[in-house]
């Protein structure tokens, strides 16, 4: 398995790309923290370094990389954007998730 990317979340990154001006080296990074009010948080950041244990994937043309540890937790995951009236943003459908906030950024495994 993988990670994946929806339709509107590969959408957005690329728009976030360019509207930062960001170079082309530049991939996003999919994680997982400990804390969030149910035990784990997501964390989703744009980096340039590449540790030699990071999972590489190249989704709809974006570059996306996963620290091993995070891969554990984040393997069979779709993360999606998702547009609410005025406000949107990213949210992560992981299928080993045992329960969630309801924020959907935390969640415990």
């Amino acid at each position: 398995m993988a990670v994946e990317l929806s339709e509107n979340a590969s959408k957005q990154v690329k728009q976030l790309k360019q509207s930062q001006n960001l170079p082309e080296n530049v991939f996003l990074r999919m994680g997982v923290k400990g804390g969030g009010c149910s035990g784990m948080s997501y964390s989703l950041e744009f980096d340039t370094e590449i540790g030699p244990h990071d999972k590489e994937f190249d989704i709809d043309g974006i570059k996306v990389v996963v620290d091993k540890k995070s891969y554990l937790y984040l393997n069979g995951t779709t993360l999606d954007y998702v547009q609410q009236g005025l406000t949107g943003g990213f949210t992560f459908i992981n299928p080993q998730a045992k329960s969630s906030c309801g924020c959907g950024t935390s969640f415990s495994a």
